[in-house]
């Protein structure tokens, strides 16, 4: 079964679906395993039949990307793991959330079963860390919900057309969530975290920022691609796509939320939200062919965005949230770009919004909230829903808080 309807299902006896999914940090330890586990009973409760989306406990995808490295130390020389190896043990952590869980829904009275995002029917491209979902045939999933279980799945995975064990990169488990709405025609996808929905900025960057009770997945998408990260940009892709709606939440205060959705007959013009993306590299070229640029992204095996062309100059941004090791990202584009520079220290900054492009006056005030902060741009992109800068990143947090002054009311 591919994904290919967005109207909403009923199972066979007519209970409506919910997909709930679940951060590292709501299933961090027992208590909250336990908490979380109430928490679904409670839908059950409420007559839907539920699935459930886990993330590995806190930290622990980190600390097996760290153990990985740990092992290719040979007499002081280390090595990068191979990325298929990396997805076979990093996919081990949203293993024991899934089985935990299942296990406390059980001592709870409730038949619950867990499956591995192959068992799910989670089918992906052949790329090892950060692969791309291609198909999702939930046949296992239907048959367990027909027979009244609740359902718990690995987030992050799934299974490549070589029936190779892949992972999906940071914030896979939305993307997970997501599409598992999408092919079994949820009423809705719950994206529970550590904050009650999405904001203006970063309240920790900016603690002026704002809460969001409303936002349109377009904003959310460029948002997301721009580096915030209450649900990552693959699934807002696949929600506006399927036209899924998005109910992100805090996992243990429910007083506030965001509704993500089709855009409505009412669309908020302005700016929206402030964005700061650290984990990047900046290329710049002059006298290089862009061709021979493009071709040595390959090689290194990275991808890139922002891309800007002018003759034999041009420039573009390196997101490296999804590489296994940064340092082993720069020396692989220096080895393939020796004659292109190569900025590290840097990070961006965007305003976000519907109309930004107009006659120039966003970008204006944009260019002034930088120069107020005292971070001297390395190159500019404006489009209708999104201002980006790159600047020094010793800089970002202070030109976001100038930014948010003065775009967010």
């Amino acid at each position: 079964m591919s994904v290919g309807t967005s109207s909403v299902r009923e199972t066979e006896i007519g209970r409506p679906v919910i997909v709930q999914k679940y951060g590292g940090s709501s299933v961090a330890d027992v208590e909250k395993i336990g908490r979380v586990a109430d928490s679904v009973v409670a839908a059950k409760q409420a007559g839907n039949d539920v699935v459930v989306v886990v993330s590995a406990m806190g930290k622990t995808t980190d600390s097996l990307i760290a153990l990985a490295h740990s092992v290719t130390n040979v007499n002081g020389s280390r090595s990068e793991p191979a990325r298929r190896e990396l997805d076979m043990l990093v996919s081990t952590g949203e293993r024991v959330s899934m089985s935990l869980l299942s296990i406390a829904i059980q001592a709870r009275g409730y038949h619950a079963i867990s499956f591995t995002g192959s068992q799910s029917g989670i089918l992906t491209n052949d790329r090892h860390f950060d692969a791309r979902i291609i198909e999702v045939r939930p046949h296992r999933i239907e048959d367990e919900l027909s027979r009244g279980s609740i359902v718990i799945v690995a987030g992050y995975q799934g299974m490549s057309y070589k029936r190779e064990i892949t992972t999906l990169g940071r914030g896979g488990s939305d993307t997970t969530a997501v599409a598992l709405a999408a092919a079994l025609e949820a009423d809705r996808c719950e994206i529970y975290s550590d904050v009650d929905g999405v904001y203006s900025a970063d309240p920790r960057v900016v603690p002026e920022a704002k809460h969001l009770p409303e936002l349109d997945h377009a904003i959310l998408q460029e948002m997301a691609e721009a580096g915030a990260k209450v649900v990552c940009a693959q699934a807002v892709e696949w929600a506006r796509k399927r036209n899924i709606v998005i109910h992100a939440r805090s996992t243990f205060d429910r007083s506030k939320e965001t509704i993500v959705a089709p855009p409505g007959t009412k669309q908020l013009a302005g700016a929206r939200a402030v964005t700061g993306e650290a984990k990047i590299s900046f290329l710049s070229w002059s006298g290089v062919s862009s061709s021979s640029v493009v071709e040595g992204l390959q090689r290194a095996g990275l991808a890139y965005k922002d891309l800007a062309l002018a003759g034999d100059r041009g420039s573009a941004i390196i997101p490296l949230l999804n590489v296994p090791s940064a340092d082993k990202a720069h020396d692989a584009l220096r080895a393939a770009l020796p004659h292109v520079e190569i900025s590290n220290d840097v990070a961006t900054v965007s305003v976000v919004g519907d109309g930004l492009a107009g006659d120039g006056t966003a970008l204006g005030q944009f260019v002034a909230a930088l120069t107020e902060a005292q971070a001297t741009p390395r190159a500019l992109s404006a489009g209708p829903l999104r201002i980006t800068a790159v600047i020094p990143a010793d800089r970002s947090a202070e030109a976001q808080r100038a930014i948010h002054h003065v775009f967010v009311k």
